[in-house]
């Protein structure tokens, strides 16, 4: 049961645009040991960037 619980709950939050940390660090440690993970407010914003723009970038208007 818990597994179906942390299934929706990223489920729910890739459907709001919030990225999994989480998931991020397990991809960091799996795949790029010798590199530092960035932290939480650093991934938050960077992932912010990639999705709207930054710098100006994201502009609709």
């Amino acid at each position: 049961m818990s597994g179906f619980l942390a299934t929706l709950r990223q489920t729910a939050r890739l459907m709001v645009g919030m990225p999994d940390y989480d998931a991020y660090l397990r991809h960091m440690l799996l795949h790029h040991p010798d590199q530092p993970a960035m932290d939480r407010t650093q991934f938050f914003r960077d992932r912010q960037e990639a999705r709207y723009g930054g710098k100006n970038g994201g502009k609709c208007c």
